[in-house]
């Protein structure tokens, strides 16, 4: 990754490439509100240049992958191995039999917990988890689990939505056979410590296994460096198709996990009697895939190498900066999560009004948000609140459009008074 100064984005420009974002919503008669998209963190929109690369796969190279001699066979297979190869490169990983896809993180971190964790885990082990965690990262782990009889074991946060460092290292112990953390909190924009959260776990013998679903698009990922043993991502938060993402795990430990799901291209032969398995990746990719959404993933990675992962956060700081300090100036609002280290996402709630109904009003003034409890219920039990409302910035998101969720804040508080 590149890693010069970042540079200022030409949002109108990047704009352009996102057609969804001209529309007007709510447009009965001509007086529709301008969309201001701030629900990145749910899902991004998509460039043309991904939509036209699914549009074309399916106009022209349409055909089954790995196991056919024409030539629309080979241009998909072409198309779908180099988008392991972009993955691959996006992320520093070694080898491109390194990364498996999946439909996203959720599956990624299920297919650990099945063809590792079944595996590996034993009654009496644990994993360790964090008080921040998506339920992605919780429920399969709880599955695993009850399935063995080992113990979950949850490092807690703090108010300011920080995993508390010095009871996450008291919690390691030879026990520890996984831990399993978030990279970007998706329900508050904590950036966690996790390249020494990984070194700690490796220190009592753990693996570490990374939710990067948030984080993929928002910071220089190199998973060589984090030494991770695991990385999961999901392509539909990095400007690509939904269901399909990627697991990254290293070589070593992949070829000693079994295959967690069975039929086509996960086997080298079969009979009545036996069945050997194919080689990395394809042990772990049974079944066609989803052909098209590799190859628009892969047309994702191109279009965030080519704007700049360090140039979007940048941006996005900025944003973040700029509504942060709108947002404690605001009679009523409080902010959820004010980590030292943060990004892209703004939690908050607003006296007197519930998130689902501000979700609602904002909506009606062109205002896109996320409101609920964002798949992490243990995080708002911990604030005690029953949700929160959510904006979150993205490569295309402005200071007007802040502008626009305050105005639109304003007009929820005056309704509620």
């Amino acid at each position: 990754m590149n890693e010069s100064r970042p540079a200022m984005l030409d949002v109108q420009a990047i704009r352009a490439e996102f057609p969804v974002l001209a529309q007007r919503v709510h447009d009965a008669g001509g007086q529709g509100r301008p969309l201001a998209y701030l629900d990145n963190a749910a899902t991004t929109q998509k460039p043309l240049a991904v939509v036209d690369a699914v549009r074309d796969f399916y106009l022209r190279d349409n055909a089954n992958v790995h196991r056919g001699v024409h030539a629309l066979s080979e241009r998909a297979t072409a198309a779908y191995e180099g988008a392991r190869e972009k993955v691959r490169a996006f992320i520093g990983a070694e080898s491109a039999r390194e990364i498996i896809f999946v439909r996203g993180t959720t599956e990624a971190i299920n297919l650990v917990a099945a063809a590792w964790g079944r595996a590996n885990v034993r009654e009496g082990d644990e994993i360790l988890i964090t008080g921040l965690e998506h339920h992605s990262n919780i429920v399969p782990w709880q599955m695993l689990r009850d399935a063995v009889g080992a113990k979950l074991v949850v490092a807690p946060i703090n108010r300011r939505g920080e995993v508390d460092m010095e009871a996450f290292e008291r919690l390691l112990s030879p026990r520890t056979k996984l831990v399993a953390i978030s990279h970007l909190s998706n329900a508050l924009g904590t950036i966690n410590p996790v390249e020494r959260m990984i070194s700690l776990a490796h220190e009592v013998g753990a693996l570490a296994l990374v939710d990067g679903a948030q984080a993929a698009a928002h910071l220089d990922v190199d998973v060589r460096r984090l030494d991770a043993d695991f990385y999961a991502m999901s392509a539909h938060k990095m400007y690509g198709p939904t269901g399909i993402g990627a697991l990254y795990g290293k070589r070593e430990i992949l070829e000693t996990m079994p295959p967690w799901q069975g039929g086509g291209d996960m086997i080298s032969m079969v009979t009545f009697d036996e069945t050997r398995y194919n080689e990395l990746p394809y042990r772990f990719e049974a079944g066609t895939p989803h052909i098209a959404g590799a190859i628009g993933f892969g047309h994702a990675l191109d279009w965030l190498e080519r704007v700049g992962v360090a140039n979007i956060a940048a941006h996005e700081t900025r944003l973040l900066d700029y509504a942060t300090e709108r947002a404690r100036a605001f009679p009523g609002l409080t902010i959820i999560g004010e980590a030292a280290h943060k990004a892209s996402i703004l939690s908050f709630t607003l006296e007197g009004v519930h998130p689902h109904d501000l979700g609602t009003i904002l909506d009606r003034e062109g205002v896109a948000i996320r409101a609920g409890h964002h798949c992490a219920m243990p995080v708002m039990d911990f604030f005690g609140v029953p949700a929160t409302a959510r904006a979150s910035f993205a490569a295309y998101n402005t200071r007007e459009e802040v502008d626009a969720l305050f105005a639109a804040l304003e007009k929820a508080r005056e309704l509620f008074a």
